[in-house]
């Protein structure tokens, strides 16, 4: 699927992204998350992997919309039985 985030075209599909995050350990929740397979990874940290580019070049709402058009689950803030 063709996103398009902090200015910049990417074919994403849904394997490949969970493919790149398997091997990766997720970060400390704090503000929007999203589910990948059995973790649950802050937006930015996915957004940083995939496209490649710092974190500061885009929005945590870019990388959710992205995301969610794969069919992953995103929230705005992390589940309680994360947290817990």
């Amino acid at each position: 699927m063709r996103c398009v985030i902090a200015r910049y075209p990417f074919d994403l599909v849904k394997s490949e992204v969970e493919a790149q995050m398997q091997s990766v350990r997720p970060e400390p929740l704090s503000g929007a998350c999203v589910v990948i397979g059995r973790r649950i990874y802050p937006v930015k940290q996915v957004g940083e992997v995939i496209t490649r580019q710092d974190r500061r070049d885009f929005t945590a709402f870019e990388v959710t919309r992205a995301l969610t058009r794969l069919g992953f689950t995103c929230h705005e803030t992390p589940p309680e039985a994360a947290s817990a």
